[in-house]
C-alpha cells in the first residue's frame, strides 16, 4: 500500500483513479492508516479503501482465496468505459511493481489516445517505438521494431 500511494503523483498525472480492495473491515483500514500507514507514507493512503469481509467482490474479480480467507493482490486497469484492459494477479507473499502499473497504464492511454492504431510492444515507455498494427506488418516486425530497446 506505501508502494503505491508512493506514485499518487504520477498517477493524479496520468489522471488515473486507484480503489483499494481487501477483506479487512473499515476499522481495521482505519487503525492501519493511523498506525502503519501514515509513518511510511507522509498523509497516509491517499486513496479510497473498500472493505470486502466476505470476498464478494474478490470473487467477482477472481481473487478471493476462499480456504485462505483472502483476496489476493490483483491489479486491474479498467477504462474510462469500463472496459478491462488489464489484469495482473498476484500470490499474496508476492508484491507488486508499481512503477510496471504505471507503465500499463500510461500504454493504454497511448492506445487510446492513437485510436488503436498503434501497439506498444515490450516493455514500452513513452517515446519508444510503437507498432502499427496491420496486416503488411506480419513477417516485418523485425524491420521497424528491436528487442534491444528493452534496455533502454
Amino acid at each position: 500500500m506505501a508502494a503505491v500511494a508512493a506514485k499518487a503523483n504520477e498517477l493524479k498525472r496520468l489522471n488515473a483513479d486507484l480503489l483499494a480492495i481487501s477483506i479487512d473491515t473499515v476499522f481495521v483500514h482505519k487503525v492501519w492508516q493511523e498506525i502503519e500507514l501514515s509513518k511510511l507514507i507522509p498523509g497516509g493512503f491517499p486513496f479510497p479503501m473498500a472493505s470486502d469481509p466476505a470476498g464478494k467482490i474478490g470473487t467477482l474479480y477472481g481473487v478471493y482465496d476462499e480456504k485462505a480467507g483472502i483476496n489476493l493482490r490483483g491489479t486491474y486497469l479498467i477504462d474510462p468505459e469500463g472496459i478491462v484492459k488489464i489484469v495482473q494477479i498476484y500470490d499474496a507473499p508476492i508484491g507488486r511493481n508499481f512503477d510496471e502499473m504505471i507503465r500499463m497504464i500510461e500504454a493504454a492511454q497511448h492506445v487510446k489516445a492513437t485510436q488503436g492504431s498503434e501497439a506498444c510492444p515490450a516493455n514500452w515507455k513513452p517515446g519508444k517505438s510503437t507498432l502499427k498494427p496491420m496486416p503488411a506488418l506480419a513477417g516485418k516486425v523485425h524491420e521497424i521494431w528491436n528487442p534491444s530497446e528493452l534496455d533502454n
